[in-house]
This record gives structure tokens, C-alpha cells and sequence, in this order.
């Protein structure tokens, strides 16, 4: 079989890193398939990321309808998804994290672009994430 051109890239030293995310990727095992058998080295994710995926897809419909019915606001559903979807796949990461000596492995989100100047405001909604919502 030939030799699998992702992980060529990785033997020169590149990681390569996924630019999407969407729920189906962890639960499907798509993503742990990647990282396994391609050496995918990290995802990043963005508002405009987590969009797309919610929109075109049904993955986030139960989510979305129990947390309106429970009264949160569009901010707060976006986020705790966001956040679920992160540390879904940062678990799946962890063996490359580990593996690399914290190189690789990781998964990257954005805070609001709306805090583009706002250096107090984005520390705050980094922290938050991190917290987890």
C-alpha cells in the first residue's frame, strides 16, 4: 500500500491540523480515525466554524431545542456547544498530546470577534471557556 502522504508531511515535520468541526466528527469516530490513521495533529474551530456545522446539519437540534426550553439564551446554546464539542475532541487528543510532549494535540477555539479590542474582555471569555461555559 502506498505510504499515506499525511503522515509523509509528519515525518518532515509538519502537523497537520483539521479546520472544521462538527459533533458528527467525534461521535461518528471519524475524528479518531484521523488522528489514528492519518496522525491528524489538532483541530482549530471558530464562530463561523461551529455555524456551518450547526446549520447544515441536525447533530445540535435536541441540544439546541433542550436548552431553549430550559430558557438559556442564543449566547449561552452557542457556547455550551462550542465548549462540548471542544472537549469531545481534546479527550481524543490527549494520547497525541501526551505523545508529543505537548507539541501536538491540541484543539483551538476562538473568543467573539466582537472582542477583537477588547484586551479585558477577551481574557475574560478565554478564562470562561476554560471553565467550560
Amino acid at each position: 500500500m502506498p505510504e499515506n502522504p499525511l503522515r509523509e508531511v509528519k515525518q518532515a515535520g509538519q502537523s497537520v491540523w483539521f479546520d472544521y468541526i462538527r459533533r458528527w466528527e467525534m461521535v461518528s469516530g471519524h475524528l479518531k480515525r484521523l488522528i489514528d490513521e492519518d496522525g491528524l495533529s489538532g483541530v482549530t474551530s471558530n464562530p463561523s466554524i461551529f455555524e456551518k456545522a450547526i446549520a447544515e446539519s441536525k447533530d445540535y437540534e435536541e441540544v439546541i431545542a433542550k436548552l431553549a426550553r430550559e430558557g438559556r439564551a442564543a449566547a449561552e446554546i452557542f457556547e455550551t456547544l462550542a465548549v462540548e464539542d471542544i472537549q469531545m475532541a481534546a479527550d481524543l487528543f490527549e494520547p497525541t498530546y501526551r505523545a508529543t510532549d505537548a507539541k501536538d494535540g491540541y484543539v483551538s477555539i476562538e473568543v467573539s470577534p466582537t472582542l477583537a479590542r477588547d484586551t479585558e474582555g477577551t481574557i475574560a471569555e478565554a478564562r470562561q471557556i476554560c471553565r467550560g461555559g
